[in-house]
Protein backbone atom coordinates (compact mmCIF):
# COMPACT_ATOMS: atom_id res chain seq x y z
CA UNK A 1 0.00 0.00 0.00
CA UNK A 2 3.20 2.31 0.71
CA UNK A 3 4.82 1.97 -2.14
CA UNK A 4 1.73 1.92 -4.29
CA UNK A 5 1.08 5.59 -2.33
CA UNK A 6 4.56 6.46 -3.09
CA UNK A 7 4.33 5.70 -6.55
CA UNK A 8 1.19 7.83 -6.91
CA UNK A 9 2.50 10.42 -5.35
CA UNK A 10 5.78 10.12 -7.80
CA UNK A 11 3.54 10.23 -10.45
CA UNK A 12 1.18 13.43 -9.45
CA UNK A 13 4.86 14.96 -8.75
CA UNK A 14 6.20 14.61 -12.29
CA UNK A 15 2.80 15.43 -13.43
CA UNK A 16 3.11 18.78 -11.80
CA UNK A 17 6.32 19.45 -13.23
CA UNK A 18 5.73 19.22 -16.51
CA UNK A 19 2.27 21.21 -15.83
CA UNK A 20 4.57 23.64 -14.09
CA UNK A 21 7.12 23.42 -17.18
CA UNK A 22 3.97 24.00 -19.88
CA UNK A 23 3.18 26.72 -17.14
CA UNK A 24 6.31 28.31 -17.51
CA UNK A 25 6.67 27.92 -21.53
CA UNK A 26 3.26 29.56 -22.22
CA UNK A 27 3.91 32.26 -19.52
CA UNK A 28 7.31 32.68 -21.22
CA UNK A 29 5.95 32.91 -24.81
CA UNK A 30 2.19 34.43 -24.19
CA UNK A 31 3.26 37.02 -21.26
CA UNK A 32 5.52 38.92 -23.82
CA UNK A 33 3.28 38.55 -26.84
CA UNK A 34 0.08 39.23 -24.61
CA UNK A 35 2.52 43.14 -23.69
CA UNK A 36 3.33 43.06 -27.06
CA UNK A 37 -0.76 43.18 -28.01
CA UNK A 38 -1.53 45.35 -25.30
CA UNK A 39 1.10 47.86 -26.24
CA UNK A 40 0.55 47.80 -29.69
CA UNK A 41 -3.39 48.02 -29.08
CA UNK A 42 -3.12 50.27 -26.85
CA UNK A 43 -0.15 52.61 -28.62
CA UNK A 44 -1.62 55.82 -27.23
CA UNK A 45 -2.95 56.39 -23.73
CA UNK A 46 -3.91 59.65 -22.84
CA UNK A 47 -0.50 61.39 -21.60
CA UNK A 48 0.74 60.55 -25.18
CA UNK A 49 -1.63 62.37 -26.37
CA UNK A 50 -1.24 65.10 -25.22
CA UNK A 51 2.52 64.95 -25.37
CA UNK A 52 1.65 64.54 -29.18
CA UNK A 53 -0.89 67.28 -29.28
CA UNK A 54 2.34 69.79 -27.64
CA UNK A 55 4.96 68.38 -29.95
CA UNK A 56 3.09 68.64 -32.93
CA UNK A 57 2.19 72.04 -32.44
CA UNK A 58 5.79 72.65 -32.18
CA UNK A 59 8.74 70.53 -32.61
CA UNK A 60 11.24 72.84 -31.08
CA UNK A 61 9.41 72.83 -27.84
CA UNK A 62 11.70 71.32 -24.47
CA UNK A 63 10.83 68.23 -23.44
CA UNK A 64 11.18 70.71 -20.25
CA UNK A 65 8.05 72.68 -21.14
CA UNK A 66 6.09 69.41 -22.41
CA UNK A 67 6.83 68.33 -18.65
CA UNK A 68 5.19 71.21 -16.99
CA UNK A 69 2.52 71.28 -19.43
CA UNK A 70 2.00 67.38 -18.67
CA UNK A 71 2.96 67.65 -14.92
CA UNK A 72 5.13 64.74 -15.16
CA UNK A 73 9.19 64.98 -14.92
CA UNK A 74 10.89 65.75 -18.07
CA UNK A 75 12.37 61.76 -17.82
CA UNK A 76 9.00 60.56 -18.27
CA UNK A 77 8.37 62.87 -21.45
CA UNK A 78 11.31 61.82 -23.05
CA UNK A 79 11.04 58.05 -22.49
CA UNK A 80 7.07 58.00 -23.55
CA UNK A 81 8.77 60.05 -26.59
CA UNK A 82 11.15 57.47 -27.30
CA UNK A 83 8.78 55.05 -26.97
CA UNK A 84 6.43 56.48 -29.74
CA UNK A 85 9.37 56.81 -32.22
CA UNK A 86 9.94 52.61 -31.52
CA UNK A 87 6.17 52.04 -31.95
CA UNK A 88 6.09 54.25 -34.88
CA UNK A 89 3.61 56.48 -33.59
CA UNK A 90 5.84 59.05 -34.65
CA UNK A 91 7.66 58.92 -37.78
CA UNK A 92 9.74 61.95 -38.19
CA UNK A 93 11.05 65.32 -37.04
CA UNK A 94 12.33 68.22 -38.46
CA UNK A 95 12.37 71.39 -40.72
CA UNK A 96 10.28 72.30 -43.12
CA UNK A 97 12.19 74.52 -45.59
CA UNK A 98 9.79 76.42 -48.38
CA UNK A 99 10.72 75.03 -51.79
CA UNK A 100 10.66 78.03 -53.70
CA UNK A 101 13.90 79.80 -51.09
CA UNK A 102 15.85 77.06 -52.93
CA UNK A 103 14.66 78.30 -56.59
CA UNK A 104 11.73 75.54 -57.34
CA UNK A 105 8.81 77.61 -58.60
CA UNK A 106 6.62 74.85 -59.54
CA UNK A 107 4.45 72.08 -57.64
CA UNK A 108 2.69 68.89 -59.61
CA UNK A 109 0.72 66.19 -58.78
CA UNK A 110 1.29 63.22 -61.19
CA UNK A 111 -0.93 60.53 -61.93
CA UNK A 112 1.15 57.43 -63.33
CA UNK A 113 -0.48 54.58 -65.02
CA UNK A 114 1.43 51.47 -65.03
CA UNK A 115 0.92 48.76 -67.25
CA UNK A 116 0.35 46.28 -64.55
CA UNK A 117 -0.43 47.77 -60.83
CA UNK A 118 2.19 45.25 -59.04
CA UNK A 119 4.68 47.30 -61.57
CA UNK A 120 4.66 49.50 -58.65
CA UNK A 121 7.11 47.68 -56.74
CA UNK A 122 9.45 47.84 -59.54
CA UNK A 123 8.48 51.54 -60.21
CA UNK A 124 8.82 53.14 -56.60
CA UNK A 125 12.61 52.75 -56.74
CA UNK A 126 12.96 54.69 -59.94
CA UNK A 127 11.08 57.26 -58.31
CA UNK A 128 13.34 57.50 -55.29
CA UNK A 129 15.96 58.26 -57.59
CA UNK A 130 14.47 61.11 -58.95
CA UNK A 131 15.30 63.91 -55.74
CA UNK A 132 12.75 66.14 -56.74
CA UNK A 133 10.11 63.30 -56.25
CA UNK A 134 8.75 64.01 -52.67
CA UNK A 135 5.89 61.94 -52.19
CA UNK A 136 5.00 58.84 -53.63
CA UNK A 137 1.40 56.76 -52.71
CA UNK A 138 0.50 53.93 -54.10
CA UNK A 139 -3.65 54.68 -55.30
CA UNK A 140 -6.79 53.01 -55.64
CA UNK A 141 -8.71 54.69 -58.72
CA UNK A 142 -7.52 56.46 -61.92
CA UNK A 143 -4.24 56.39 -61.10
CA UNK A 144 -1.66 53.51 -59.97
CA UNK A 145 0.64 55.74 -58.56
CA UNK A 146 0.11 59.45 -57.39
CA UNK A 147 3.22 61.72 -56.57
CA UNK A 148 4.53 65.19 -55.86
CA UNK A 149 6.66 66.82 -57.27
CA UNK A 150 9.21 70.36 -57.32
CA UNK A 151 10.32 71.71 -60.45
CA UNK A 152 12.47 75.12 -61.11
CA UNK A 153 10.64 75.65 -64.50
CA UNK A 154 8.00 74.14 -66.82
CA UNK A 155 11.56 73.59 -69.15
CA UNK A 156 12.25 71.15 -65.58
CA UNK A 157 8.72 69.99 -65.26
CA UNK A 158 9.41 68.59 -69.15
CA UNK A 159 12.65 67.20 -68.67
CA UNK A 160 11.52 65.35 -65.26
CA UNK A 161 8.14 63.97 -67.20
CA UNK A 162 10.13 63.18 -70.53
CA UNK A 163 12.92 62.73 -69.40
CA UNK A 164 13.30 60.49 -66.52
CA UNK A 165 9.39 59.68 -65.25
CA UNK A 166 7.86 58.44 -68.43
CA UNK A 167 11.33 56.50 -69.58
CA UNK A 168 10.74 54.40 -66.30
CA UNK A 169 9.94 50.44 -67.59
CA UNK A 170 6.16 49.92 -67.00
CA UNK A 171 4.86 53.69 -66.93
CA UNK A 172 2.24 53.75 -69.51
CA UNK A 173 0.66 57.52 -68.92
CA UNK A 174 0.92 60.06 -66.57
CA UNK A 175 -1.26 63.24 -66.03
CA UNK A 176 -0.08 66.39 -64.52
CA UNK A 177 -2.25 68.93 -62.24
CA UNK A 178 0.05 71.80 -61.40
CA UNK A 179 -0.35 73.66 -57.80
CA UNK A 180 -1.46 77.53 -57.99
CA UNK A 181 -1.25 78.05 -54.22
CA UNK A 182 -1.00 75.79 -51.08
CA UNK A 183 -2.97 77.13 -48.19
CA UNK A 184 -3.18 74.16 -45.76
CA UNK A 185 -0.46 72.07 -45.04
CA UNK A 186 -0.97 70.36 -41.18
CA UNK A 187 -0.58 67.29 -38.83
CA UNK A 188 -4.05 65.78 -37.90
CA UNK A 189 -5.55 66.90 -35.02
CA UNK A 190 -4.70 64.99 -31.61
CA UNK A 191 -7.73 65.38 -29.28
CA UNK A 192 -7.31 64.12 -25.31
CA UNK A 193 -9.80 63.41 -23.36
CA UNK A 194 -10.30 67.59 -22.22
CA UNK A 195 -10.99 68.18 -25.45
CA UNK A 196 -13.37 65.75 -26.36
CA UNK A 197 -15.90 66.17 -23.00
Amino acid sequence: MLTRQFVLFEQKKSSCIIVAQDLCYLLNFYVPLYTFFKIIMGKIDELDRKILSIITQNARIPFKDVAEECNVSRAAIHQRVQRLIELKVITGSGYYVDPKALGYQICAYIGITLEKGSMYKKVVPELEKIPEVVECTYTLGPYSILIKIYAKSTEHLMQLLNGKIQEINGVVATETLTALDQRIQRQLPIQTKDETE
